[in-house]
């Protein structure tokens, strides 16, 4: 664990830093259409410092749809309410007949390129996210079929009775499109949503530039446009907002919070999860009871309080306090037997992308070396590492997850995660009683039941010892003093909205 003094002289280097990067930001941040010197140019726009650069090209059957959904460009039939109920989007109903779901359309809304939203336009950018490969993670283990059943209503039909459906289709992913967008294999969201601001302009990955759509069908934004600059480095982030180069800046690095103005940070508790996920099925953490041994090896409270400096909650599951009914009706998980590691060799990844996860990562090592494994880490880009960890190359993983980030309903997130055929299974978990309960918790109706099938699920996967969760993170966002309407939203689905503004 970090000494008090290595915490201050972190410190004093994160100052230096953060005056340092302010510097190097001023030319990325001029260059941008509305961007001026500190104190913004006056024109209504808003600047934005996202953590991520696009993966995908900005597609939205990547996970880059949440940066679409963040910038209020492209939508979705259904929105979630705080507690992740469906409410109308740009569908104002729907029911449900066995297998088929019937959604009725809004009306009079047009895309950016100026063209209707009909119940044709709604089949050709659903049909093409399932048969996306890889098929968005909403869809994991769903087959489903959508046909026009008139002008403006469109039926959704399923292999067998889902609950769900509607809760699905509020996953950014499954964002509607205008027909100009799907150009053989690629699809563009530029000029083609439905949203209060268009997608005009995308630099690659550093920078993307919206305008106000005065043909929105909510009315009219009070911010003239966006324009976004990516910023991998945390560092540099909050230099930009400390410097008044940015309005807006996601993920702000618990490093950097204490360093800038309290007023300008908030934090929130958020469902995502830093897990270690285990290989199950090679290297020596196919042997459950060396999964056994990293667990007990793990002191997750030594990393909440030096790494995230108390600004995280340590973990007493996958579903955090951002869903409190989890901890409400978890009980007690049985557990393998320890075995001894007896100098086993493992590698661990993460990546850089989350300011503090190589640091969460050296704590571990040092964690599991006292306990007798022999550790070596690989920490890249994430851009540069996903393909290997899904590969199963890796024996452990380090990866801040959000666990309701699609649908607002944990079951996805366990099923993409930890089913057999699931398609962010980095433990490369196939467990038969795990498979049974994540089938039973997605069949379960939306309610109570379906939340205690939930934590059941939860709590056949943390018997396999495949996954240890290690802490919740807490949304830490800066606004400027001159931002008012920011959304500050634990699900990472809204940023600048119809209300945001700055002075």
């Amino acid at each position: 664990m970090p000494s008090p003094s290595s915490i201050r002289r972190r410190g004093l280097l994160s100052a230096l830093a953060l005056t340092t990067a302010s510097a190097l930001l001023s030319g990325c941040f001029a260059g941008q259409t509305g961007s001026a010197a500190s104190g913004g140019s006056g024109d209504g726009r808003v600047r934005v410092a996202m953590m991520q650069p696009p993966r995908s090209g900005l597609s939205p059957l990547s996970d880059d749809a949440f940066k679409l959904s963040r910038w209020s460009t492209a939508e979705t039939l259904v929105s979630l309410d705080k507690d992740g109920n469906a409410t109308p989007a740009l569908a104002t109903a729907w029911k449900q007949t066995g297998r088929t779901w019937t959604f009725t359309l809004r009306e009079g809304v047009t895309f950016h390129d100026g063209t209707a939203l009909t119940a044709a336009s709604v089949v050709k950018s659903l049909t093409v996210a399932v048969g996306a490969a890889p098929k968005p993670r909403i869809l994991d283990g769903v087959d489903l079929t959508v046909r026009a059943a008139g002008p403006h209503t469109v039926t959704v039909t399923t292999a067998a009775p889902d609950p769900l459906v509607p809760q699905r289709l509020s996953s950014p992913q499954l964002s509607i499109l205008a027909a100009k967008a799907y150009r053989g294999k690629t699809v563009s969201p530029v000029g083609t949503g439905t949203g209060p601001f268009e997608l005009v302009t995308v630099r690659g990955t550093a920078s993307a530039a919206l305008n106000r759509y005065d043909g929105y069908w909510g009315g009219r934004a009070k911010a003239s446009g966006i324009d976004v600059t990516f910023v991998p480095d945390g560092t540099a982030r909050a230099a930009a907002l400390r410097s008044g180069e940015a309005d807006i800046v996601e993920a702000v690095p618990v490093s950097q919070a204490r360093l800038l103005d309290p007023k300008l940070i908030t934090e929130v508790p958020m469902p995502r999860t830093n897990t270690l996920y285990l290989n199950t099925s090679s290297g020596p953490f196919k042997n459950p009871g060396l999964r056994a041994a990293a667990r007990e090896a793990i002191d997750a409270r030594q990393i909440v309080t030096s790494v995230y400096e108390g600004r995280a909650d340590i973990a007493g599951g996958l579903l955090g306090p951002a869903l409190p009914w989890a901890a409400k009706l978890r009980g007690t998980v049985p557990r393998q037997r320890a075995a001894a590691p007896e100098n086993a060799r493992i590698t661990v990844g993460t990546f850089t992308d989350r300011a503090e996860l190589p640091e969460v990562a050296q704590v571990l090592q040092q964690q599991l070396q006292a306990a007798g494994f022999k550790v070596t880490l690989d920490v890249r880009e994430y851009a540069n590492i996903e393909a290997d960890a899904l590969a199963g190359k890796f024996d452990a993983f380090i990866l801040s997850r959000a666990t309701v980030l699609d649908s607002g309903d944990p079951a996805a997130y366990l099923y993409s995660d930890f089913a057999g055929d699931g398609s962010f299974n980095i433990s490369q978990l196939s467990d038969p009683a795990v498979d049974r309960a994540l089938a039973t918790a997605a069949a379960t109706a939306t309610g109570d039941a379906r939340r205690r099938a939930v934590v059941r699920a939860e709590a056949a996967v943390l018997a396999t010892d495949a996954a240890v969760p290690l802490l919740h993170e807490r949304v830490v966002q800066g606004d400027a003093a001159r931002v008012s309407g920011a959304a500050h939203d634990p699900r990472e689905r809204a940023l600048v909205t119809l209300d945001t503004s700055v002075e």
